[in-house]
Parts: C-alpha cells; structure tokens; sequence
C-alpha cells in the first residue's frame, strides 16, 4: 500500500497536462510564454487549493534548469529558508535557485523580510503562493518586485482528463479494469468546486466503494455520493444556492420567502454559514437605511452561536424577519465598489501630504471650526473632486444628506 497522495503522484510535468489555467499556460499562456522565451521571474500564484500552484512552480523549475527547492510556511523554519539559500555560495547553486514557498501568508514580515536581499542579486528567483489576498498576507517590498498571477478554480468541464489519468493509475496499481464515462467523471468535477486535488480524492474512494463482481466494473453515481460530503439533504452546490436565495429574498423585501429559507437553512444545520451571510446581508442590502441592523443582526448571530440549534433558528429568524422587513440601501457599498475600481485602475496612489504625519503643514482641524467642519481636499490629487458616495432615498440618508448641506453651507468660519 502506497503512502504518498494519489494526487502527488500525478502531479503534471509539463504545461500541456496542467488541466485549467489556460490564460496561465494554454498555449498563449502569459506565463508559459515567458519561460518558454527563457525568463523567469520572481511570481507569487494566488488562488484557492487544488488549481495547480505547486505543480506549477515545479514545472517551471525543470524548464529553466533551476535548482528547486520548496517549502511549506505552515510548518517550515527561517533557519531551513536560510540553509536553502546558502547554496547560492556553492557549487549546486551555480544556475540558480528556485525558491517554492507555498502558504507564504504563514511567514511574519521579518521572516519574508530575510528573502530580499537574495531577490534583488538575483541569487534566488521566488515563487510564493497563497490561498489569500497576497495584498494582505505579502510584504509590499516583494510584490513589488514579484509578478502576480491569480489561478482560478478549475471549469468542471475541464478536470476529466486528470480524473481519467488518476483513474488509469488505480487500475495498473490493482489489477482492475474499473471504468467511469465522461458523465461520472464531469459529475465529480462539478462537486469539488475547481478543487482537482479533492476530484482525485472523491474519484479515489469511489473507485474502492464502487463494489461489482471481480476486477471489471464501473462507478457509479451511488459510490461516489456516499463520500461526497452533504449539507442536511442537500448537497454543498445548492447549499449556497440556498445561501443565494436568502440573500435575495431579504434584497426583495419578502419575509414570506426570507422565513421558508432560514428555515431549509436551519433544517441543515449550517450555523456558520447562515450567520455570515445574514451579517453580510445587514451591511450590504440594508446598509445606511437602518445602519442599527448591523448591530441588531450582529447580536442575533453571537446568540444563536452560543445557544446552537434547535434554539438557535428563534434568535436567527428575528434577524432575518428584521432585515427583509427593514428599508433598503446598497449607497455605501456601491461607493466603495466604485473607489475600488479607480485604485484597481492605478490611480490615487500618492495621498495628499497635509494628511499624513503632524509633522506636515496644511491640514486645517475641523474641530476649530463652526459645525465642526471646514472644506480642504481629502482625495489624492487626480482624483480631487470625485463623487462615490450618492445618499439613498431613505430617511437615514436624506437626514444625513440635509445635515451635510448645513455644515457645507453654514460651517467652516474659524472659532474664536
């Protein structure tokens, strides 16, 4: 009995058999077309678990001829870093070392800190991966000096030609002849989620639970339900497709609706889940209409948390029932998407000077001013003037649109 993964063993060796990821290593590939031109660069892969990121770094390292080292930050030390990057000073090292550091996010600022000198003579050439924002894991000074790549969950139409392979692998390992058609093979995809590791997984025990007489049978679906994990009487997919509904109930204003779903919801049995979404729900669709519904639904959740089911569906359903039933205003979320979008656009990068450090002149204190407020520039320069934020139509935000104009029109004279 083998103790590797089966996944590991199957790892792909060649850009052509990494399943997903076209826009990294299809045949325009960026990725694929820089090394296959010779470079190599630093590159930090960012995406959920299961969509190549390893594989892909070890690629790179046999193509450029590298010498690959890697490691994993959730258990590896400094000192173990360090020993791999003293063979920069030997003769191993000559050609360079490929440096793999996967769940970067594990590893402090001074332990990444420890990697830039190696980076900037070029001694080592980085891939670091995380399963997070690498924007708020990863220290600025090596994203700046890093590429970042985002590998996307992979297309459930996509993961079969690596299910096959893993399933070809189980039949010389046993001396079997199993089968699966293309209908169970795209039927376990669209389970994991984009995850290929935990396809070959599913695909794994439902080969040994698939039963049949002798070597030659095939999986079916029953085998490879028994492992795929279910929420209540529903599988992960519809559970979010719930999670969907609920949300979209409450946007509705509908608590007839809102109610059935808490309730299918409760019936399954997911607290997490259902405390998070309507969380999400009181700041996002609720928002400035009655900002109190933050708090409120915040309260809700922390009781039914401490009381779990079935009494925890009482404290959850007034949450629900006060979020579908309350006014509605997405103004605060939609200002913020729309100030996203210009920094994801490159501007704003330089703020203004008299905002930073008390050290810096110019920053008028509205406190000294009548109504507490005097007009000065907050934006950074190339955005002075732009308008994110529009007040709802509600009468929390038609207050506050009423007090702005006030404090606009009347404030702002210096205080004696």
């Amino acid at each position: 009995m083998r103790n590797e993964q089966l996944a590991d063993l199957l790892r792909p060796d060649s850009f052509d058999t990494i399943v997903g990821q076209t826009h990294l290593f299809g045949p325009r590939g960026v990725i694929r077309r820089m090394v296959e031109s010779g470079r190599v660069t630093n590159m930090i892969f960012f995406g959920p678990p299961g969509t190549g990121k390893t594989t892909a770094a070890a690629i790179i390292a046999k193509m450029s001829g590298m010498v690959f080292r890697r490691f994993n930050c959730t258990s590896a030390t400094l000192a173990e870093v360090k020993g791999a990057l003293a063979e920069t000073n030997n003769i191993f090292g000559a050609g360079g070392i490929l440096l793999y550091l996967d769940e970067i996010q594990y590893f402090n600022r001074k332990q990444q800190q420890s990697l830039l000198e190696y980076m900037e003579d070029g001694r080592v050439t980085l891939i670091a991966s995380t399963t997070e924002n690498p924007h708020f894991y990863i220290y600025n000074a090596i994203i700046s000096r890093s590429s970042l790549f985002e590998f996307k969950p992979v297309p459930a139409g996509e993961m079969p030609p690596a299910l096959s392979r893993a399933l070809k692998r189980l039949n010389e390992e046993n001396n079997t002849a199993v089968t699966a058609d293309e209908e169970i093979l795209t039927y376990i995809a669209s389970l994991v989620r984009g995850d290929v590791r935990r396809g070959i997984g599913l695909l794994e025990n439902a080969y040994f639970a698939a039963g049949g007489e002798g070597a030659s049978h095939a999986i079916t679906r029953e085998a490879v339900d028994s492992f795929h994990v279910k929420v209540g009487n529903f599988d992960t997919d519809a559970h979010y497709d719930l999670l969907s509904c609920l949300q979209k109930s409450i946007r509705g204003s509908d608590p007839d609706a809102t109610a059935f779903y808490v309730a299918k919801l409760c019936a399954a049995g997911d607290l997490i889940s259902l405390c998070r979404r309507l969380q999400v729900i009181a700041s996002e669709d609720v928002g400035l209409a009655y900002p109190q519904a933050a708090a409120i639904t915040r309260a809700c959740c922390e009781s039914a948390m401490e009381l779990g089911f079935p009494e925890a569906q009482i404290p959850l359903a007034n949450a629900a029932i006060l979020l579908a039933t309350a006014p509605k205003s997405n103004s605060a979320y939609l200002a913020v998407a729309a100030a996203r979008a210009d920094i994801d656009a490159g501007l704003g990068n330089t703020v203004p000077t008299h905002l930073q450090s008390p050290l810096f002149r110019g920053y008028r204190y509205p406190h000294d001013y009548t109504y507490h407020y005097v007009k000065q520039q907050y934006l950074p320069d190339d955005l002075a003037g732009k308008k994110y934020y529009t007040y709802g139509d509600n009468k929390t935000e038609q207050a506050a649109s009423a007090y702005a104009a006030t404090i606009r029109r009347e404030g702002g004279k210096k205080k004696e």
